[in-house]
Parts: structure tokens; sequence; C-alpha cells
């Protein structure tokens, strides 16, 4: 039994499963929001939530943490500089979850993982 077993495996083994979340959280700070399956969603919006927060931070402990959690540097830079600016005043909850439906080819439950805009964000023209 897996009491108190935290997380999911997603059938990958350690490696694969590791590289997946980097992809995936690098891919949802570039562009705002991802389109995934709702299990990886869900996986996924926790980690992006405690990385917002240690962002918001800010400090080298921090900084270092997010770097190797990421991909590129430039997307870390944006987190740092940009999103984590933007939920200053935000307690919690910086990421939704929209249901899709079902995948076309498998079947898959499918979802939108997106940031949550802020009064700031909603203020601002959007960017082209």
């Amino acid at each position: 039994m897996r009491h108190q077993v935290a997380g999911k495996k997603l059938s990958r083994s350690t490696g694969a499963r590791k590289a997946l979340f980097k992809n995936l959280l690098t891919d949802l700070f570039r562009n705002e929001r991802i389109e995934t399956t709702e299990v990886k969603a869900k996986v996924i919006r926790s980690q992006a939530e405690k990385m917002i927060t240690m962002a918001r931070r800010g400090d080298l402990a921090s900084r270092r943490r997010i770097y190797s959690q990421l991909n590129s540097t430039e997307v870390a830079k944006k987190l740092f500089e940009e999103i984590a600016k933007d939920y200053q005043s935000v307690k919690g909850g910086y990421t939704r979850i929209y249901k899709l439906g079902p995948r076309k080819g498998d079947a898959a439950p499918m979802a939108l993982l997106e940031l949550v805009q802020t009064e700031k964000q909603a203020e601002q023209p959007e960017k082209k």
C-alpha cells in the first residue's frame, strides 16, 4: 500500500519524470498557459505555485533552486522579473485548471493550466 507517499509516478522512470516536469514548468512560465492531461496539470500546478512563491522571495537560495528546476535561464529571469512582481500582493492561488474534455486519439482527459491574471495584468493592454 502507498500510505503517505506523495506525488504521481505517471508510468515513467525517475529521470524521465523529472525531465517531463522541467519541460512542462518551463513551457508554463514561458507561455503562461499549457494544454496537457489533467493528471500532469494537477502535478505541475503544485510545483508551479511553490516556484512562484520562491520567486517572490527573490533571495539567492531561491534563485539557485529555480534556475536548477527550469531548462531556460530566460524563463527563470522572466519568472523573477515579471511574474513574481505581478503576484507580490497575492497570497496564493496563482494557477487555474480548466478541463477541456477527452483527447481525440486516446480519450485522455485534457486540461488547460494557466497563470491567473492579477488586477495589474488586467489593466495593461495585451502584448503582441
